[in-house]
């Protein structure tokens, strides 16, 4: 194609933007080989790097320029391409976006975005060569939501400090609520972030919103005045991470919001989705779920345009927050999915736990279970070529807590066996395969159970029997579990203590194994 070919390419290209937009943003994006932040005249632009103002996207040319039109309010960001970084702001962000709001926005609550345009806007980015590999981890928080200063030191402990213990993280995502309205909070979780030393990519969640203004449109301004874009995307070698906002904010309604996405967003996952390769594995973070739970709180058409754009990737991956749960959820045609494969939805477990409630531990820590009984706590990711792999952390450097077995107790022998034996294996899938066996006897199998985790069920009685506060906040009511197997233990064996073992085999945990005991008593012996 020959030079005049290509700029009429380029202008057929952004004729349908400019025309709707307000103005024409140009620059350049750069290899910023001195790392001062400036494009100085010897360093040569970047080609091909995709830009975006959150609906249509450009790609740059020989020289790493780009144009593509900006309207007011428009954030406009660049892609990062994989084998390269941003330049880091002084508060551990990534400096990938600027924001076009010629007039600025009213002051809020919690302040404003003050003027600014992106008229003229370049973009560094930095040689990253220990990035091109097939193999990355990265961590996922969902839910720090901290209402104070006191929690933001819950969160350093409990979360951030083990966090820094995992070498390898190449990447950090946040689902959602990253505070509990508390949107002065940013800073200080910003600072802890950096701690990590890696970048990280947010999604906001209904805690994170403004809610001092009229509309959905600016429910995000201080999100956006400190994170940028709600709309970002970031590849590396053959994946692609795009993180979106699905609140729908409805000021004055009940509910107030709903999870969905805005035909920006559409028309952004439209033009970027096509131009992915077939076979990059496409990993999206949102904050509320796309499931059922258990009625619709993701809105169904919403869902199923989503779904036909994911529909040509093999094996999409979704990963959500928001409910102070822990699950993993295959879509299928049940929920309009028509993928080859059943669609991944991992519902990460909060890091705030059942919002940093419950009794404090001698290291002045909540115990911060969630409503599924599941420790509060991270989870890992590890993608490679054979496909991906998840893991879940529970806080304080707990990492062999990843199944609870709940013991029967004292029956009496001969009693009708209607008493089981229970394990919540914190992150398991549903089709995950649990046995036990009694007194290393024959392994016999046990059964999904949709109930309350019963040690959370045994707190909530004691603190509804306390006759003060056991704590600062009571810990959280028992709701079903997703991930509890049981098994009725017999009773016509000999009086005394009898061994139960348990042993999971799931595709994300592994096999894990665990232990306790029962005793059988004679009715006439107590």
């Amino acid at each position: 194609m020959n030079l005049l070919h290509r700029c009429l390419a380029v202008l057929l290209a952004l004729l349908p933007t400019a025309v709707l937009s307000d103005t024409l943003a140009s620059g350049r994006v750069f290899l910023d080989a001195n790392a001062n932040g400036r494009r100085d005249g010897t360093e040569r632009g970047v080609e091909g790097v995709k830009v975006s103002n959150g609906r249509a996207i450009v790609t740059t040319d020989a020289r790493g320029r780009y144009r593509i039109g900006v309207r007011d309010g428009d954030t406009l960001f660049v892609i990062k391409p994989a084998g390269y970084r941003f330049p880091v702001r002084a508060n551990g962000l990534p400096v990938f976006w600027k924001h076009h709001f010629p007039k600025g926005t009213p002051n809020l609550k919690y302040g404003a975005i003050v003027p600014s345009s992106a008229r003229r806007a370049d973009f560094a980015l930095l040689p990253h060569p220990a990035e091109d590999t097939s193999a990355f981890e990265v961590l996922v928080l969902a839910d720090p939501q901290m209402k104070d200063m006191r929690e933001m030191d819950f969160y350093a402990r409990s979360i951030i400090e083990p966090a820094r213990h995992h070498s390898g993280i190449s990447l950090g995502l946040t689902l959602g609520d990253l505070v509990n309205d508390a949107l002065d909070l940013y800073p200080e979780l910003n600072r802890l972030h950096a701690a990590l030393g890696i970048p990280f990519l947010h999604a906001p969640g209904n805690h994170d919103i403004d809610f001092d203004v009229a509309e959905d449109r600016a429910s995000l301004t201080n999100y956006r005045r400190t994170f940028g874009p709600d709309t970002v995307a970031w590849e590396m070698k053959g994946h692609a991470f795009i993180a979106l906002d699905d609140v729908i904010y409805m000021p004055g309604q009940r509910p107030s919001y709903i999870g969905g996405l805005r035909e920006d967003q559409f028309a952004f996952l439209d033009a970027y989705l096509a131009t992915l390769p077939a076979d990059t594995r496409v990993v999206m973070s949102f904050h509320i779920p796309l499931f059922d739970d258990p009625h619709e709180t993701f809105r169904h058409p919403d869902r199923e345009r989503l779904f036909r754009l994911l529909e040509r990737f093999p094996e999409p991956l979704i990963l959500s927050g928001h409910t102070h749960t822990q699950r993993h959820h295959f879509h299928g045609s049940e929920s309009g999915w028509r993928g080859v494969k059943p669609l991944h939805e991992y519902n990460v477990g909060a890091a705030c736990g059942g919002y940093w409630s419950g009794l404090i531990d001698a290291d002045d820590l909540p115990d911060a279970r969630m409503e599924d009984g599941t420790p509060n706590g991270y989870a890992i990711l590890r993608f490679g070529e054979d496909g991906y792999t998840t893991r879940y952390h529970a806080s304080r450097g707990r990492d062999s807590l990843r199944m609870a077995v709940t013991s029967p107790g004292v029956l009496r022998r001969g009693a009708y066996p209607a008493y089981p034996v229970l394990a919540n294996v914190y992150a398991a899938e549903p089709d995950a395969t649990l046995q036990y066996r009694i007194d290393g006897g024959e392994w016999q199998p046990m059964v999904r159970v949709f109930e309350p985790d019963p040690s959370l069920l045994a707190i909530n009685i004691d603190d509804s029997r306390a006759e003060t506060l056991r704590s600062f906040d009571r810990a959280v009511i028992a709701r079903s579990s997703m991930h509890l197997w049981g098994a009725r233990v017999p009773t016509d064996l000999a009086a005394g203590e009898h061994l139960i073992e348990v042993r999971a085999q799931s595709r994300f945990e592994g096999e894990l194994t665990a232990a306790t005991t029962y005793r059988l008593v004679d009715w006439h012996d107590e």
